[in-house]
C-alpha cells in the first residue's frame, strides 16, 4: 500500500509533534507551562496524545514561543521552518517567521 504525498506529510508532521511533546515533557517547567496554557490536566496527556487536535495544540505552543521553537528544532537537528511546516500540516498556525 502506497501512501499519498499528503498522507506521508501528515504522518511526518505527527512524528514531529510527538517529538515536540517529548521535548516539552523532558523538562518539568516546560511541561507545566504547556498544560497550564492548554488548560489540560497532565494526567490526561497519555489519553489524548495521539489526537490530531492535541498534536496541533502542541505545535501551536511551540510556535507561540520562538525560543522554545528554535530550541526544539536545534535539538531535533531540523530547521525551524520544518517545524512550522509540520505544524501547518496538522492544522496549527498560521504563524510564519523568516529564520534566516
Amino acid at each position: 500500500m502506497t501512501l499519498r504525498p499528503r498522507e506521508q506529510s501528515r504522518i511526518a508532521a505527527e512524528a514531529v509533534a510527538v517529538s515536540a511533546l517529548a521535548f516539552l515533557a523532558g523538562d518539568a517547567e516546560r511541561l507545566e507551562r504547556f498544560v497550564a496554557l492548554a488548560g489540560i490536566d497532565v494526567g490526561h496527556i497519555r489519553e489524548i496524545a495521539g489526537q490530531p487536535e492535541f498534536l496541533a495544540a502542541v505545535m501551536e505552543h511551540l510556535m507561540a514561543d520562538e525560543t522554545l521553537l528554535v530550541a526544539f528544532a536545534a535539538g531535533e537537528g531540523i530547521r525551524p521552518e520544518e517545524v512550522v511546516r509540520a505544524a501547518h500540516a496538522l492544522g496549527a498556525g498560521p504563524w510564519e517567521r523568516d529564520f534566516a
